[in-house]
């Protein structure tokens, strides 16, 4: 089920190792076009987002291999395929902007979070970001490693 944040979002799944992987340089918040069986999948948290990643399609900015299970209870006439391309809804101008930087910049469009928002719409959190290199990801590796030790260091003094 979905978790219930403070600021009134219920968050559906998220993609933890995007941080890991990449230096988050911008985040966008996006539309989703979904079928009617998809945001039923949604509400029942059969979503995953950590293989996809988003690109520049006819115009417009498509998510691509982000998986949402099929509804069970409808039949196979409403359907609908789990892996299909979904259309993020942007501004022109942020449509514009985000396929520059991918195309020129070598820059990626990096899912975060699929939530719905306090008024029941279902929200994309994308970033763009650049791949980190081995020794970048070490580093963020060994800080992590030495936060979680300064934490425990501190919490035995008391």
């Amino acid at each position: 089920m979905a978790a219930k944040k403070e600021d009134g979002r219920k968050t559906v799944c998220e993609n933890r190792r995007a941080r890991f992987e990449y230096e988050i340089l911008d985040t966008y918040e996006t539309g989703i076009e979904l079928k009617g069986t998809e945001v039923k999948s949604l509400r029942k948290g059969e979503a995953n987002i950590a293989d996809s990643y988003a690109t520049p399609e006819d115009g417009g900015i498509a998510l691509v291999n982000a998986y949402i299970g099929e509804y069970q209870k409808a039949g196979k006439f409403f359907q609908h395929e789990p892996r299909r391309p979904r259309r993020l809804l942007l501004h022109a101008a942020e449509i514009k902007k985000l396929s520059q930087a991918v195309q020129r910049e070598g820059m990626t469009l990096v899912p975060l979070e699929l939530y719905f928002n306090e008024k029941g719409r279902a929200k994309l959190r994308i970033a763009l970001a650049k791949g980190k290199k081995f020794h970048d990801k070490r580093e963020t590796s060994a800080k992590r490693d030495w936060q979680r030790d300064k934490a425990r260091l501190l919490r035995g003094k008391g």
